[in-house]
């Protein structure tokens, strides 16, 4: 396991070089100070890991790690963070391009978790049995194009609402399934949005944005017979849950992750993770869909906490993050918008199980708003 770092090696924790030491001799970690002279190390020789400190003298990480995955898309790349900018929305541009964001200071032990927590997930999404289950579906679905359209306009920080309502009605079904949504229980406070410059308005971008991801999703054509209206229902309420659950900063993230969490849904020849297996009977050699849903996610080039989060929103325990976020709040969001139980054990680990009441009385107002609105 070869570990590149860029950056002040002040970053690093002193004792980093003895935890890969006791790793075996075939574990080692190199320093270079800029994003050139790791972009001519990673040009002339495999490097398994890149850790980007929170400034280069030369590249933006962002440009750097956007290089790294052109050139080594298998190369997991994390980001650093100084302390003062976890408190704040890291940039989507980092976040698009980075398999983990890591606050300094830095421990070694989080080093170690970060990087077999993402071997694992690179393990789960290159499985080949996974890939040859998925590779007979005929025609996997495309990424959503109107979706992505707007992350790069929200990205390039380009357009008011007025250009952001012009780009979403050039899809006709896609505005009307949007407007619809807008005016449903999840979203409405009583007053109909008859116009999309009113729902960016009101809504903000981030969530018009996942309006239009649920209305391109959802109405994928892709063989399977899943109930889409239900399955929308919970993902959308799940979403919601989700925002509320984490702190604003990670909120846009969590929302997104809950409603794609079953996905895989969609997607034929997938074994539906909710129904128990027979233990009495054969061997059910189908992908879940938690993990069908997370590869194509990975298809699409979505943020890695997002395909993290749906990949183990059933298990969050397999995700090696010590702290409450993105994987545990969709794991929460989900069960709760499904009427599962919650990993409880999972939560004390976390030290946040006190809160799950609170969760759980927030679902239920929710749900039913949602029951006295369609009655």
């Amino acid at each position: 396991m070869r570990i590149l770092y860029v950056g002040d090696a002040a970053c690093l924790p002193e004792d980093l070089a003895d935890y890969i030491g006791d790793m075996g001799d075939e574990w080692k970690v190199e320093t270079v100070s800029d994003g050139n002279s790791a972009m001519f190390a990673v040009s002339n020789t495999t490097v398994d890991v890149i850790i980007v400190g929170p400034s280069l003298p030369d590249l933006a990480p962002p440009v750097l790690l956007g290089q790294i995955r052109t050139l080594r898309p298998e190369t997991i790349r994390i980001a650093l963070l100084q302390a003062t900018e976890m408190g704040s929305t890291p940039s989507i541009r980092l976040i698009g391009v980075a398999h983990r964001l890591l606050p300094l200071p830095l421990a070694s032990e989080t080093v170690l978790e970060a990087i077999h927590s993402l071997e694992e997930l690179r393990d789960l999404l290159d499985s080949p049995r996974l890939r040859r289950a998925i590779g007979r579906v005929e025609h996997l679905p495309s990424p959503p194009h109107l979706y992505f359209a707007l992350t790069r306009a929200l990205e390039e920080d380009e357009g008011n609402s007025g250009d952001i309502a012009q780009l979403v009605s050039g899809d006709p079904a896609i505005a009307a399934k949007v407007l619809q949504l807008c005016n449903s229980a999840f979203f409405s406070n009583g007053r109909a949005i008859t116009d999309l410059r009113g729902a960016v308005t009101r809504l903000g971008l981030a969530t018009l944005r996942d309006l239009v991801l649920a209305s391109e999703v959802f109405s994928m054509k892709t063989g399977s017979n899943v109930d889409r209206a239900a399955l929308q229902q919970r993902a959308l309420l799940a979403s919601r849950l989700a925002a509320r659950i984490l702190p604003r900063t990670s909120a846009e993230l969590g929302a997104t992750a809950a409603l794609l969490a079953d996905v895989g849904l969609l997607l034929p020849g997938v074994r539906d993770e909710r129904q128990p297996l027979d233990p009495d009977g054969e061997p059910d050699e189908r992908p879940g869909h938690t993990e069908a849903g997370a590869y194509l996610m990975g298809l699409w080039g979505l943020p890695m906490p997002i395909v993290e989060a749906v990949a183990f929103h059933r298990q969050p325990q397999r995700s090696s993050l010590r702290t409450f976020w993105v994987p545990g709040a969709v794991h929460v969001a989900t069960a709760l918008a499904g009427n599962e139980p919650v990993d409880e054990d999972y939560l004390k680990s976390l030290g946040v199980l006190n809160q799950l009441p609170a969760w759980r009385e927030m679902a239920g107002l929710m749900s039913e708003r949602i029951a006295e609105d369609a009655a």
